[in-house]
């Protein structure tokens, strides 16, 4: 398996992409995969809280804000996760366009490769 880039689910304190090179298999890229998962799952865990807060007449400007707030944030890392792998898809494409002679010319995404 040849080096590929990946943009990683967390930024440097200046708010800089951070971007890991290698095989996708390491230790890095578990631990990448693993934020991944949280942050979807605490995304979907976001939306269900957003649609109490909007159906609820009650609620106050400023927990209107306050989920809005929220929103925005899990939005922007569910946006760099989907960067992230769609770069990924990209990269395995163009490598499965290639003319080489291997038996295997159907390769597979492995299991959970769309969260």
């Amino acid at each position: 398996m040849t080096d590929q880039t990946r943009l990683l689910p967390w930024s440097t304190p200046e708010g800089k992409p951070c971007v890991l090179v290698g095989t996708g298999t390491g230790f890095m890229s578990r631990m990448a995969d693993n934020i991944e998962g949280v942050q979807l799952g605490m995304a979907g865990d976001l939306l269900g809280h957003a649609a109490d807060t909007l159906a609820d007449r009650k609620a106050t400007p400023e927990e209107l804000r306050f989920v809005a707030a929220r929103l925005t944030e899990s939005l922007r890392e569910v946006h760099r996760i989907a960067e992230s792998r769609g770069d990924r898809l990209s990269a395995f494409d163009q490598s499965d366009g290639d003319d080489s002679d291997e038996e295997d010319d159907d390769p597979q995404l492995p299991a959970g490769a769309f969260g």
